[in-house]
């Protein structure tokens, strides 16, 4: 929604294209580009028209018959309007938003509507103050920056937050109210605004209701024919409440025992055992699984701490550096397969 207020641009048709150039042809040594005609002057000779030119025109010269804006079906626009105003009803939502929204009383703020009738600024931030939303305007005014590039020179000189929405029923003086407060926005009921509701795609707008337009609300969408308001699919977003209730937990059933990966049923000599990552020196059944050409002394017998480590190492089993050759195929058994390793 927010192309649909950009303005058309393009460049002129004249551009580039504001002189008497021709090509030379070819026999002359130079590419066919468009060239200046004349003499006596540097510009005679050089190319022109071409994107790849000095002076030339631009590739694709931009139209202003571009296709500017989008069309957005009415009903979409209408559940977006509404998911907006049900996340600012959030104050996690809110507050991830950037709002100040830790001291108020609750979200979403209802004030009385004989705030409409307000005519002066000092009187709109005086409420603000007392409603504890003040801090949120403090934090716009602070934010206030000089905008990056050429927009400062197109009366755009200055960006800054967003604060809160003002969203009133009767226009009594409310919205001169609040004009000149940094960063608030005022909207009437009857046409809530998308792009002031989520600005940037982002909802959680920190919104001021007046209670005459909290009212109106419901009947503002009664008018609305053909749509209906989406339904929550859960009442309650809490999900560690929801697990932990009595309704779940006494039909769910007891957790059973734990489970361990299993090896796989590959033969050794194709591939690795797949175990639990064990460590197979003191478990003697791992041994054996990953290494079957052992002896059974080794598998058997420990060797004490007394002894020398030159005895331990004579009393390992010796391992070729080359496998060992594998019967013939015919004569292959699960339990001779299992005698080789890669």
């Amino acid at each position: 929604m927010a192309k649909n207020r950009r303005q058309a641009y393009a460049v002129s048709e004249k551009a580039g294209h504001q002189t008497s150039a021709e090509s030379w042809g070819t026999g002359r040594a130079v590419a066919r580009i468009p060239r200046v005609g004349g003499g006596g002057t540097q510009r005679s000779g050089q190319a022109a028209f071409g994107n790849m030119c000095r002076g030339g025109r631009m590739f694709a010269p931009t139209k202003t018959w571009r296709k500017w804006h989008v069309k957005i079906n009415q009903n979409q626009k209408r559940y977006a309007v509404a998911s907006a105003l049900a996340a600012s009803a959030l104050p996690s939502l809110v507050l991830a938003r950037g709002h100040r929204i830790e001291q108020i009383q609750e979200c979403p703020l209802v004030i009385s509507s004989d705030v409409e009738s307000t005519q002066k600024t000092r009187a709109a931030v005086e409420l603000l103050k007392a409603v504890s939303a003040y801090p949120d305007i403090t934090k716009v005014s602070n934010s206030r920056k000089v905008r990056a590039g050429k927009g400062k020179l197109r009366n755009r000189r200055y960006r800054q937050r967003r604060g809160p929405l003002v969203v009133y029923a009767k226009d009594e003086g409310i919205v001169r109210a609040f004009k000149n407060v940094p960063g608030v926005e005022t909207c009437p009921v009857e046409s809530l605004n998308l792009l002031q509701l989520a600005p940037g795609g982002h909802v959680g707008r920190f919104i001021i209701w007046t209670e005459s337009a909290i009212a109106a609300l419901d009947s503002v969408y009664e008018k609305k024919s053909g749509f209906v308001l989406p339904q929550a699919k859960i009442s309650s977003s809490d999900v560690t409440r929801l697990i932990n209730s009595e309704e779940i937990q006494s039909v769910v059933r007891e957790g059973g025992q734990k489970t361990y990966k299993r090896e796989s049923p590959l033969p050794l000599f194709c591939c690795q055992s797949i175990t639990n990552n064990q460590d197979p020196s003191p478990r003697r059944r791992t041994l054996y699984e990953t290494r079957p050409f052992s002896s059974d002394s080794t598998l058997t017998q420990r060797p004490s701490d007394d002894r020398s480590s030159s005895d331990r190492t004579e009393r390992l089993p010796s391992r070729s550096l080359f496998p060992r050759v594998l019967p013939a195929r015919s004569s292959w058994t699960s339990s001779s397969l299992l005698r080789f390793r890669c």
